[in-house]
């Protein structure tokens, strides 16, 4: 049965044959939606500051 992962950047569901999974080294993975997703974290930017991410829509909840 194919399973739906969460993207570890925005936190938006994945569904099978799709999205992007990357194998670290010493064996960590880290899965993304989309390429959007994959480049903002090759930047370094924290999801916690982009209202478009799960955790931005929570940050930005809460000062409102």
């Amino acid at each position: 049965m194919p399973q739906t992962r969460e993207c570890d950047y925005c936190g938006a569901d994945i569904e099978p044959g799709t999205g992007t999974m990357f194998v670290y080294n010493d064996g960590r993975t880290v899965h993304f939606c989309s390429s959007k997703c994959e480049k903002n974290a090759d930047l370094g930017r924290e999801p916690r500051e982009l209202e478009w991410t799960d955790e931005g829509h929570a940050q930005a909840g809460e000062g409102e």
